[in-house]
């Protein structure tokens, strides 16, 4: 089970590991974030950025270097990462990596009613899900091969991770497709005739009201 943190917002492990290798001010941080692609890897609201250092700051993960002005720009504060920091980091990353989370991405909770669209209308939408998806996973792996060469694979496991889920969405996408499109779906013609007629047989009814076998 995932441990309740002080500052458990994912943009706070986003500034603790761009402060591991130097102290930055919150400016540089954004900066440094962005290169990195962490907007991509997690839920990221930079509007929050000076609230979560202010946070870690509170709670010992941070501490203030100095503050700064450069010009016309104005003062910068610049924080360093702190002993209890690097422990909650490092703490912070191995539960990632070793504790499965239950995860609940929009395409599931879609899928979890779906009944309430025919059968008809979701085979063409979930072709232009599909469509997308292969467009998404092309250009991801187009993506990936040229910077392989360049930069270690150390830097680029979480991208290999995502084209793999998206991989499999894809495949699982197409074949369910399949089904639907062939006409070997279980239960295609009654989910048809419901949407046609408006009769759904009891049992059905019953298990609709009740939630599925998996609630």
């Amino acid at each position: 089970m995932a441990k309740r943190r002080k500052v458990g917002n994912m943009l706070a492990l986003a500034v603790l590991s761009a402060v591991y290798a130097k102290p930055m001010h919150p400016y540089e941080m954004a900066s440094v974030l962005r290169e990195r692609g962490k907007d991509r890897d997690m839920r990221i609201k930079w509007g929050s950025l000076y609230t979560v250092v202010r946070n870690l700051e509170k709670h010992g993960f941070l501490a203030v270097v100095e503050s700064v002005r450069d010009g016309a720009h104005p003062e910068r504060t610049i924080y360093r990462i702190t002993d209890a920091g690097r422990e909650e980091l490092v703490d912070w990353v191995r539960e990632l990596i070793a504790v499965p989370e239950r995860e609940q991405p929009r395409f599931e909770a879609g899928l979890s009613v779906w009944g309430v669209i025919p059968p008809d209308e979701v085979t063409g939408l979930l072709q232009r899900r599909l469509a997308l998806l292969e467009q998404e996973v092309a250009d991801q792996r187009k993506t990936l091969a040229g910077c392989s060469p360049e930069v270690p694979r150390l830097f680029l496991v979480e991208s290999e991770y995502d084209l793999a889920i998206r991989e499999a969405e894809m495949n699982w996408t197409r074949s369910l497709l399949d089904e639907l499109t062939t006409g070997s779906f279980p239960d295609l013609a009654m989910w048809r005739t419901w949407h046609e007629t408006g009769w759904m047989p009891p049992e059905i009814e019953e298990l609709a009201e009740r939630g599925t076998v998996t609630d």
